[in-house]
């Protein structure tokens, strides 16, 4: 039987035209996936970010309920973050999905701030007053810092990516040994059985279902994960029964800032060190979700990192930064919505105003977060090795500038103390396989494959473009670079 041929006018086919080039990083989602998506990505993070509060104000010696107020405060101002990183105003916000949080790159130099300040009672005022003006300061040096962005090419980026999973393993590793590393049940059978039971549930509901529940394979699993804790003693409901309904996070609580020149100049290396690691990591997340993150991106990201940063100490939190750990999840689920992780921002806000709804993250044993931290930040890894396929690895230049930037990345990883002999200044970057890693990658990628390279030899990796993608077919570009 014939059919009528199905005629459109022409504001009809502007209109589908732009509903099919939207892109999966602009849509939204239905209610509950979007709910239940973002809130996984808190779980992924939560430990993340409360830990280096609790580190920090446990060496001010705060009590336990100022230790409270301390986290839902870092809680508070990561949501914070997260909006500017996801949704963007201006020339603020990369616009991918991407969670910010608390930086442990600032964890020991915060310490060392501590332990040089003779009251305990200004030492957080004077972190507070360096972290606010490391991150003006970054917040002007960011188009110029995204400039850097010419000389990630394939073979960079993919080390980079590759060393941001490794490094993340043992952070899963060590959170399915326990909570308390000096503690005598540390890597006891009984946490290392919880973690390989969350880590079954989420490779069995990866494998064996379809659709939502699948895409929401990680929250399941700390669920169920948590569920199996309990009859072995591992899950403390304490801190919610203990925890206030509503609590806002006033301003200044620990005092005005203060703006010491020491503290001011080790919190800005620090600063280097996360725009470091937030480039690795759009560069990373912009190859999963398919935009690369050019020049303007990594510009408009790094804003958001920095301003969330110098707002940050305003309402008593700490420098931020893009969570690596989230990538790993983008990458797993295929869930690439920006606004997935603006909600997930949202229920970090609410954390951050309830600390009765903060401690409910807080339930889950530390062990469970490792079992599914292992699928996690391995697949963050295994992200990494798809790009260094495209990278030209059968060229010798690009396998050891690879095989070279591996080693120096991992030297952190493996032996934690190898640079102890060095400045703590020099420590704040040396420690951090990421960045010695990438600058490695950078270095080596411009001896190898651009200074004092002949015309006539074999196409090499060439640095991008501002705004150029990420490609296979950009081997023949490269042989004209020079």
């Amino acid at each position: 039987m014939a059919t009528k041929p199905r005629f459109r006018n022409d504001a009809q086919d502007a209109s589908a035209d732009t509903e099919d080039q939207k892109h999966p990083v602009d849509e939204t989602l239905p209610p509950l996936r979007m709910f239940t998506s973002g809130l996984q990505h808190v779980a992924a993070m939560y430990a993340g970010v409360v830990a280096p509060p609790l580190i920090v104000g446990a060496a001010v010696g705060l009590s336990g309920s100022e230790l409270t107020f301390l986290t839902g405060a870092s809680l508070f101002t990561a949501g914070l973050a997260t909006f500017l990183q996801t949704l963007g105003i201006w020339k603020i916000g990369a616009r991918l999905p991407f969670v910010n949080g608390v930086t442990f790159a600032g964890v020991a130099p915060m310490l060392a701030i501590v332990d040089t300040t003779d009251d305990k009672a200004d030492a957080l005022p004077i972190i507070f007053g360096a972290i606010i003006v490391a991150g003006v300061l970054g917040f002007i040096a960011a188009p110029y810092f995204s400039k850097l962005v010419r000389f990630f090419p394939p073979v960079v980026t993919g080390t980079v990516i590759t060393l941001i999973g490794v490094s993340l393993l043992p952070v899963a590793f060590g959170w399915a040994q326990g909570p308390n590393p000096a503690a005598k049940d540390y890597g006891s059978t009984t946490y290392l059985t919880l973690a390989a039971i969350t880590l079954v549930v989420v490779l069995v509901l990866r494998r064996f279902t379809r659709g939502f529940l699948k895409q929401i394979a990680v929250l399941v699993g700390l669920v169920i994960g948590t569920l199996i804790a309990i009859p072995f003693g591992v899950t403390d409901f304490s801190p919610v029964t203990e925890a206030s309904v509503v609590g806002f996070p006033s301003p200044f609580h620990f005092g005005a800032p203060q703006f010491a020149l020491a503290a001011i100049i080790s919190m800005c290396v620090v600063m280097l060190v996360s725009m470091t690691e937030s480039t690795a990591d759009m560069l990373a997340l912009g190859e999963i979700v398919e935009r690369p993150a050019d020049e303007k991106t990594i510009a408009a990201g790094l804003r958001a990192d920095t301003l969330g940063s110098a707002i940050s100490p305003l309402f008593n939190g700490f420098m931020c930064s893009a969570f690596a750990q989230n990538i790993g999840l983008v990458a797993m689920t295929k869930i690439r919505s920006r606004f997935v992780v603006a909600c997930g921002g949202g229920v970090l806000v609410l954390m951050g105003l309830s600390p009765v709804a903060a401690s409910l993250i807080s339930v889950v044993p530390r062990p469970v977060l490792g079992g599914a931290g292992v699928v996690l930040f391995g697949s963050v890894a295994a992200s990494g090795i798809q790009t260094l396929v495209k990278a030209g690895l059968e060229k010798d230049n690009n396998v050891l500038i690879v095989a070279v930037s591996l080693a120096v990345g991992i030297i952190p990883i493996t032996v934690p103390e190898f640079y102890h002999a060095f400045p703590e200044t020099a420590k704040i970057i040396l420690d951090s396989g990421i960045s010695t890693g990438c600058v490695a990658a950078v270095l080596l990628n411009l001896v190898f494959n651009h200074l004092g390279r002949r015309g006539d030899e074999d196409t090499v990796t060439a640095p991008m473009e501002p705004g150029e993608e990420i490609s296979e077919t950009r081997g023949a570009k490269a042989a004209h670079v020079h």
